[in-house]
C-alpha cells in the first residue's frame, strides 16, 4: 500500500539525517528518484537565482526549521546546479547530495510531522476587454483606495503581519467583503476593471488560484497576475459544504466543488460570500509569477507559508499524486518523491502543515490540481558548512 512505502521513505530519511559521508545505502536511490526532467528543476532552480540576486546575502528569508539567510539558500543552490551534470548516474547523484547537503525537515513536530499538499493551477477563463451582457462579471485591478500597513514598521513582534483596509474619516477601517464588492456593486464603474468574464464560478475559481489566462474572442490571451487582497480572512466552500452536510469530506475536490455549484445555483452567490477574501490582479507579460516575482515552473513551484519557511529554497516533497482516468476522473494514487523550490505564497496557506503544488497551466492541470489533497513531507536542502580545522 502506498502508505507503507512513504513510511518506509521516511525511514530512510531519518538515517539520512543523522549520517554523513559514505555509501550509497539501500533506499537512498528510491527515496531521492525524482519523478520529473532535469530540465524543469534547472530551470526552476535558475529562477530562484534570480530572486536572491535582489535581496541583500545576510537578510533572512526563513525562520523554520531554523533562520535562513539568503546567501545560506543561494550557495546551496548554485552547489545543487553542478551536482545536475550527476543526473544520469544516479548512484554518484545521491552520494554527492548525502555528502555536501544536509536535510531539514520543514515541521519537526515530534508527533506530527506531515504536510497537507494540495494543488493550485493557471485557469483559462473565456473573457471580454469590454462589458457585454455576455461578459457581465468584472475581473478588478487593484484599488486606488486599497493601504496595505506593514505592522513590523511599528512593532518588531509583529514583523511578519499587515494589514489592508480603507481610509475613511481619517481612520483606517477593513476593505470591502466580496459581497460588498460583487453583491452591492462597491468598486463597479470606478475605473478598476481589467476584463470581464462570463461565468462567475469561473471567477471564483480564478480568485483561489490567484492567477490565470483571460482569453479573448479573438484568440488573444492576457496573463493575469495577483496584485493583491482585501486582507479579509479566506474561508473555503469546500468545508462549508462539508459542514452543512452537502459533500462528504472524502469527496472533496475542486471538479466536485464546480459540479455542485452547477447543480445548486441558488446557494451559488450566499456560498461565495461567505470567503471574505477578494482578489485583484494585475496583467503581466511572463506569467504567472510566483510570490517571488519570478515565473512559476509546472510540477516545480511550490508555495508555504512566506512567514515561516525559507523563500526561493530547494526542497525534497515525498507524498502522493493523483492518477488521471481518460474521462478525467480520480482513477487512484502514486506515491512520488521531487525536488521542489519554494517560490510562491497563498491566502489558504498558512501555517507550518501546508503545502501548495503548482500544476500548470489548462484543463488537465486543473484537474490533477483539483483532485491533489495528500499527507506528505517536505526536507529543504542546505549545503553543509565547512568545520573548521
Amino acid at each position: 500500500m502506498w502508505f507503507l512505502r512513504v513510511a518506509f521513505l521516511f525511514f530512510f530519511v531519518l538515517l539520512l539525517a543523522s549520517e554523513g559521508r559514505g555509501q550509497v545505502r539501500e533506499g537512498d536511490l528510491f527515496f531521492f528518484r525524482d519523478d520529473m526532467e532535469r530540465d524543469s528543476l534547472r530551470h526552476a532552480v535558475q529562477r530562484s537565482l534570480e530572486f536572491l540576486a535582489r535581496v541583500p546575502p545576510d537578510r533572512f528569508v526563513g525562520e523554520r526549521p531554523r533562520q535562513f539567510t539568503a546567501q545560506e539558500i543561494r550557495e546551496s543552490l548554485l552547489s545543487f546546479l553542478n551536482l545536475l551534470d550527476l543526473w544520469d548516474q544516479p548512484e554518484r547523484f545521491v552520494e554527492e547530495i548525502r555528502s555536501r547537503f544536509d536535510l531539514y525537515q520543514a515541521v519537526g513536530d515530534a508527533e506530527e510531522r506531515d504536510i497537507l499538499f494540495t494543488g493550485y493551477y493557471q485557469p483559462v477563463v473565456e473573457g471580454s476587454l469590454t462589458e457585454t451582457a455576455e461578459y457581465s462579471f468584472p475581473v478588478y485591478r487593484k484599488p486606488d483606495d486599497l493601504v496595505e500597513v506593514e505592522l513590523g514598521n511599528f512593532s518588531p513582534e509583529f514583523r511578519r503581519e499587515k494589514v489592508v483596509g480603507r481610509l475613511e474619516g481619517g481612520r483606517l477601517v477593513p476593505y470591502y467583503s466580496r459581497r460588498e464588492i460583487d453583491g452591492s456593486g462597491r468598486l463597479k464603474g470606478r475605473g478598476y476593471e481589467i476584463a470581464w468574464v462570463k461565468d462567475p464560478v469561473d471567477l471564483f475559481f480564478l480568485h483561489i488560484q490567484g492567477s490565470g489566462l483571460i482569453r479573448l474572442q479573438d484568440g488573444r490571451q492576457l496573463s493575469l497576475n495577483y496584485a493583491a487582497s482585501n486582507g479579509r480572512p479566506y474561508t473555503s466552500i469546500g468545508r462549508l459544504l462539508i459542514d452543512g452536510g452537502k459533500i462528504t469530506e472524502e469527496e472533496v475536490s475542486m471538479p466536485r466543488l464546480r459540479r455542485y455549484l452547477t447543480e445548486h445555483p441558488e446557494e451559488r452567490d450566499a456560498l461565495f460570500a461567505k470567503n471574505e477574501s477578494y482578489i485583484f490582479f494585475r496583467l503581466v507579460n511572463n506569467g504567472p509569477l510566483g510570490s517571488l516575482e519570478v515565473p512559476l515552473t509546472p510540477g516545480r513551484s511550490m508555495a508555504m507559508d512566506s512567514r515561516l519557511f525559507p523563500k526561493g529554497a530547494l526542497a525534497l516533497v515525498v507524498s502522493r499524486k493523483p492518477i488521471l482516468g481518460s474521462d478525467g476522473s480520480l482513477a487512484g494514487w502514486q506515491p512520488f518523491s521531487r525536488f521542489v523550490l519554494n517560490q510562491d505564497t497563498g491566502s489558504a496557506i498558512r501555517g507550518p502543515r501546508r503545502a501548495d503544488l503548482y500544476f500548470g497551466s489548462g484543463p488537465e492541470a486543473g484537474l490533477a490540481a483539483g483532485f491533489m489533497k495528500s499527507r506528505g513531507m517536505v526536507y529543504f536542502l542546505l549545503r553543509k558548512q565547512e568545520k573548521p580545522r
